[in-house]
């Protein structure tokens, strides 16, 4: 399973023609794709207008969406958050850390532009999918 995080999907719904962008589209339909609720609050909640968010919404709910947080995850994210740290390595946003801790632990690769991701794809063996 493959998850998109928010970033992509913006610049995808903004008509952004990037790499990333493209590999996006050329897995619709083709691939499982899914995203998190914090992800589907990440991005429906950037749209102005009402027509595009209840477009984006259509869309969005059809792919699989996972409850991202709870217990566990929470936990391993602090402590995924706090190893990171430790290398001197500081993570700008929870939610990054939610999710690449979330991709982590159920074996899903992920589909990113933020480069906050990257120290877990070298330090903590995030699944990538190449754009």
């Amino acid at each position: 399973m493959i998850l998109v995080d928010s970033s992509v999907w913006i610049d995808y719904f903004n008509g952004v023609d990037k790499p990333h962008t493209a590999k996006l589209d050329s897995l619709l339909g083709v691939e499982l794709i899914a995203i998190g609720d914090i992800i589907l609050t990440e991005i429906l909640q950037g749209f102005q207008s009402d027509k595009d968010y209840k477009t984006a919404k259509a869309v969005l709910l059809k792919l699989t969406v996972f409850d991202m947080l709870g217990q566990s995850n929470a936990i391993a994210a602090a402590e995924n958050y706090r190893f990171l740290r430790r290398k001197g390595i500081t993570i700008r946003k929870s939610v990054d850390c939610i999710v690449a801790t979330f991709c982590i632990q159920n074996s899903h690769q992920l589909l990113f532009c933020d480069k906050d991701f990257q120290p877990f794809v070298e330090h903590l063996e995030l699944g990538v999918v190449d754009a």
